[in-house]
């Protein structure tokens, strides 16, 4: 994770004028037309880039809160190494018992080792069901770095456990505000994976579980409406007629033009 004050030059605390003098001076610093040769040339564009992406983030109000609450975990859970010698993560990794290997997964989530991070909690999730990340931190960082091992979880299709993890993000949120800019993305990725990821992908049994959990987190009647309708589904592929008519039925109670239910309608005679 990058140090954007470390890249400007500037403390934690500067104030809006004080990040745009550091970004115009680290620009001049290191602008193209300065005249160098070979190495140099590709190393200050890389370091140009750098600037400008930093910039870009601490400039901006809302990013710069998200980025200060990441990177607040970031350096909690990544131990300066002492006379060079101590390494955290290999420290982590030497150790069997469940909170070292949740302090590694997050460890290797906030340095760019996301594989590592998602086959750990897949390990310690088959080996021990009830393995809870939220049971080793507090519950803001569980709710920052959740999200982030949810999304990666999604990207690599593992579907079941990113939701387990979003849920309870969500629950969390509900019961006390915390997530000010990110959670508009938690509850988008949320409604995308249980509308276009659950049903049909997973096992229906998995899928009416991460559905019905989705009704108690507060999406709203259409929504709702939307997965009752997949739970429909998954009872009828199921072979249990009545749940998947009294499912229909709820579905249309909330949204009386809910679409794409024609040939459920006619199979279920509701």
């Amino acid at each position: 994770m990058e140090d954007c004050y470390q890249i400007l030059g500037i403390p934690s605390s500067a104030s809006a004028s004080e990040i745009k003098r550091a970004f115009r001076r680290k620009a001049k610093e290191l602008h193209p037309d300065i005249p160098v040769g070979g190495q140099a040339v590709i190393d200050r564009q890389e370091r140009m880039r750098d600037l400008i992406r930093a910039y870009k983030v601490l400039s901006d109000p809302e990013r710069r809160v998200e980025f200060d609450s990441l990177y607040t975990i970031f350096r909690k859970y990544s131990p300066k190494q002492e006379d060079g010698g101590f390494d955290y993560r290999r420290w982590l990794s030497a150790r069997e018992d469940p909170e070292s290997r949740a302090k590694l997964i997050f460890f290797d989530l906030l340095h760019d080792l996301e594989d590592q991070a998602v086959l750990e909690y897949r390990k310690q999730r088959d080996s021990s069901p009830s393995f809870m990340l939220s049971g080793f931190f507090s519950r803001e960082d569980f709710m920052d770095c959740g999200f982030i091992l949810a999304e990666e979880l999604f990207f690599r299709e593992e579907y079941y456990e990113s939701f387990l993890l979003l849920a309870e993000v969500i629950q969390l949120e509900r019961s006390k505000p915390y997530f000010r800019h990110f959670f508009p993305e938690v509850m988008l990725l949320t409604r995308t994976l249980l509308r276009t990821h659950v049903c049909g992908i997973i096992s229906d049994e998995l899928a009416l579980d991460c559905l019905e959990t989705a009704l108690e987190l507060g999406f709203g009647k259409k929504e709702d409406a939307v997965f009752l309708k997949l739970m429909s589904m998954c009872y009828d592929r199921l072979g249990d007629m009545s749940m998947a008519r009294l499912c229909l039925e709820k579905a249309l109670a909330l949204d009386s033009s809910l679409t794409g239910i024609k040939e459920l309608r006619r199979r279920l005679a509701v």
